[in-house]
């Protein structure tokens, strides 16, 4: 028995591979690198989603059919009344999620793909006061988020980094919330079903609820010339620094790398302060060396979260939507290896070790 199941194999799949020794994410056959260079959202969606549908379809045609599906969801955001606005925005997704037909044909499929673009940029708009914006279906997936969430017609270095994010974060193996959606599918249930397990999975702040906290570390900071006293005196009250180490990578997370590309262009226009930029140096700077002296056995680096929260809030999305963002990018691996579990896969069914008290005999 292994606790978590580490290191145990659950399922063969052709989605995509995590080398944690290498530092390599591979969707498909193709690097992260590759992909974040030259695919958009959507063609990274028509790559993970192939074969597994009963349609056909490329990059155009999906981006077609999901502006399609953001219009045809937006109605169920007006549901959304005061009592469900007071909770957490990624339990006001849940719930209008939740609203959904729970098939598992492609139709269901891109309503679910469409819905936590639509949904979130509208909760946090009601939650402020304000009219949700209705789809835009002539936008690409992610200008149309950024469209809905400000009003506003979003810079192309705004639209190529969410783009980016979206891109980066769209699979990542067996992680917690894919192996809920794979469970979910296993039984027959629906793919909305499948979604709102690994939606529910993706909350918890050991997964998907992590990249908020990495700001507020940087806020406790404060200034570049802060960094190296404020991160020893973490370390010596025992705090977990976060947007470092991961279960898997041994050695830099690729995707932090993608992300800190796509947050450049925006320093570099002047749509984002430089200071942040110059803090989140000097706080990496300062993270690595304080680790490589302390814990030098134990090989920790930058994660996908660090560059992600300077991401979001560059663009604008408050850090308690943080998760919700991160659930847009990833429904469309749940998505898919969900289909590969209910095409390929067997009732997931494990077994425990009973380790409570035995009758005691008459």
């Amino acid at each position: 028995m292994k606790n978590g199941l580490e290191d145990v194999i659950a399922a063969e799949t052709q989605l995509s591979d995590v080398d944690g020794e290498a530092g390599r994410l591979i969707i498909r056959g193709v690097s992260l690198d590759h992909l974040v260079r030259d695919s958009s959202y959507e063609a990274v969606a028509a790559l993970l989603l192939d074969g597994l549908v009963e349609r056909s379809f490329d990059e155009a045609l999906l981006r077609e059919w999901l502006a399609s599906a953001r219009i045809r969801v937006f109605n169920h955001a007006a549901a959304a009344d005061a009592a469900l606005l007071a909770l957490p925005p990624v339990d006001v997704m849940r719930a209008l999620i939740a609203r959904l037909p729970d098939g598992d044909d492609f139709d269901t499929a891109l309503s679910l793909l469409a819905a936590p673009a639509v949904f979130l940029p509208a909760v946090l708009r009601l939650r402020r006061g304000e009219d949700p914006i209705a789809p835009d279906p002539s936008l690409s997936h992610a200008a149309d988020i950024l469209r809905m969430l400000t009003g506003e017609k979003p810079t192309l270095e705004q639209v190529a980094a969410l783009d980016t994010y979206l891109v980066t974060i769209s699979d990542h193996g067996l992680n917690a919330s894919t192996f809920a959606s794979r469970v979910i599918a296993s039984t027959k249930a629906g793919l909305t079903s499948s979604v709102l397990a690994a939606l529910s999975a993706l909350k918890g702040p050991l997964h998907g609820g992590a990249p908020g906290p990495v700001l507020d570390m940087l806020d406790a900071v404060g200034t570049p010339e802060n960094a190296d006293g404020w991160i020893r005196d973490a370390l010596d009250r025992g705090e977990r620094l976060m947007g470092f180490g991961h279960r898997i990578y041994r050695v830099r997370d690729p995707r932090a790398d993608a992300l800190k590309g796509a947050l450049a262009p925006l320093i570099a226009s002047g749509q984002v302060n430089g200071a942040r930029g110059a803090l989140a140096e000097a706080v990496e700077t300062a993270v690595l060396a304080a680790l490589t002296t302390r814990k030098p056995d134990r090989p920790l680096d930058v994660n996908v979260e660090f560059y992600t929260a300077l991401l979001l809030e560059a663009l604008g999305f408050p850090r308690e939507a943080f998760t919700g963002v991160f659930a847009i990018g990833r429904t469309v691996g749940w998505l898919a290896h969900a289909r590969e579990q209910a095409l390929e896969g067997r009732l997931i069914r494990p077994r425990s070790v009973y380790i409570g008290p035995l009758p005691t005999a008459a």
